[in-house]
């Protein structure tokens, strides 16, 4: 049974960090690219982050450059990737999601096949 499955969420202050975290079972994902969306409340779905099997190649929304950074750790079994997020802001509140795809550079959210349930980021004093 293929899972992702995220952790590291929590409640956190304006300008304090967090590490999320992704962890595949059930299938291997080294090939694939992962990537990290988000949904805040009454909003759509959007892009956070992604990295390629390689993690030679990263790509960012612009609400979270130069704050967030994507790693992934690739192994025989199992792929984990992790979303550090620094300087968080409240708009960064939403439900962050683990997502992984075959295609490659994309932001878009239908080139990724397979979710996991998602982990609760609140950022507020």
């Amino acid at each position: 049974q293929v899972q992702l499955v995220e952790s590291g969420g929590g409640l956190v202050q304006p300008g304090g960090s967090l590490k999320l975290s992704c962890v595949t079972s059930g299938r291997v994902f080294i090939t694939h690219t992962m990537a990290w969306f988000r949904q805040a409340p009454g909003k759509e779905r959007e892009f956070v982050a992604s990295i390629v099997w390689s993690s030679l190649t990263k790509h960012y929304a612009d609400s979270v450059k130069d704050r967030f950074a994507i790693s992934r750790d690739n192994s025989e079994r199992s792929v984990s990737v992790y979303l550090q997020m620094n300087n968080l802001k409240p708009e960064d509140t939403a439900i962050y999601y683990c997502a992984a795809g075959r295609s490659t550079a994309t932001k878009d959210e239908n080139d990724y096949t397979f979710w996991g349930q998602g982990t609760q980021v609140t950022v507020s004093s």
